[in-house]
């Protein structure tokens, strides 16, 4: 690990790791998580990447803003992220609650981004319907309220049902409950949730413009291929792959796996008329 720093982006102070040399590539977490779900995988990319995980807009240690959770205003974060480290463009890869700010920054904004790697999201929402937390953490303070205190059992649950019951590394768990502990926390988590119908229409209005960006798909448990075929209408060039026996936390619960589904396609030439 390079160093893990404070960077202005677009008003805000984003927790930023950064590890290695050579071309940009950025690892975007979801919750209940921090940067520190790349823990497995980081330092075999930062060997020929410059890794940059930042804790999302209000995650972790980042700072934590009143506004500014919908897909746009974290593309424009991302954005921001890279002009502040003298990135003109990256690699981005994307999973759960980031998976709509880095579709809509490629959509966007495609020359800033050479590749899209998204993982266990569905940016148009879910066709039976959300899980039960989506509701839960859309009411406006509710979920905060109920889960002050509790704030450590919750996170734990998410973890288990995100590796089909392995669990992660105790100093993880602990690490991601320290992050999401006291009511400021948890209301920054549960914006994102309560900003999806805005996202939604952010991404329907830039997806009329197409998907020129080279993109994978990677499905686990619970999303599968649900997210391939969201993005198959309007992807000019889309690499799909399901992860067997994998859980939701995909670079924790299976991060050789993955790594073997990212490096080969991190290396692969773009063609000239995909972008």
């Amino acid at each position: 690990m390079d160093a893990v720093r404070r960077v202005e982006a677009n008003g805000v102070r984003l927790n930023v790791a950064v590890a290695g040399k050579g071309p940009a590539l950025v690892l975007l977490h979801g919750f209940p998580h921090t940067w520190q779900l790349w823990g497995k995988v980081l330092p075999a990319l930062s060997e020929q990447r410059r890794v940059i995980a930042p804790d999302l807009r209000g995650l972790g240690a980042s700072s934590r803003p009143e506004s500014g959770f919908d897909a746009g205003t974290i593309a424009a974060d991302l954005a921001g992220l890279l002009d502040a480290l003298g990135e003109p463009d990256a690699d981005v890869v994307a999973i759960d609650l980031a998976v709509p700010g880095a579709l809509l920054l490629a959509l966007r904004q495609p020359e800033r981004v050479r590749r899209l790697v998204l993982m266990e999201s569905l940016p148009w929402g879910f066709p039976a319907g959300p899980p039960w937390w989506f509701g839960f953490h859309a009411a406006p303070g509710l979920a905060e309220t109920v889960l002050c205190g509790h704030e450590a059992e919750y996170v734990g649950w998410f973890l288990e049902q995100g590796t089909l019951g392995r669990g992660v590394p105790p100093e993880i768990q602990a690490a991601f409950a320290e992050a999401y502990t006291g009511a400021d926390a948890l209301r920054c988590a549960f914006e994102y949730y309560r900003a999806l119908p805005e996202s939604a229409r952010q991404l329907t209005e830039a997806a009329a413009k197409r998907l020129i960006v080279p993109t994978m798909a990677i499905g686990a448990n619970p999303v599968g291929d649900a997210l391939e075929r969201q993005l198959r209408p309007l992807a000019d060039d889309l690499t799909g792959h399901l992860l067997p026996d994998c859980g939701h936390l995909v670079p924790l619960d299976r991060p050789r796996e993955f790594l073997d589904l990212l490096l080969p396609f991190l290396s692969r030439e773009i063609l000239a008329g995909c972008r």
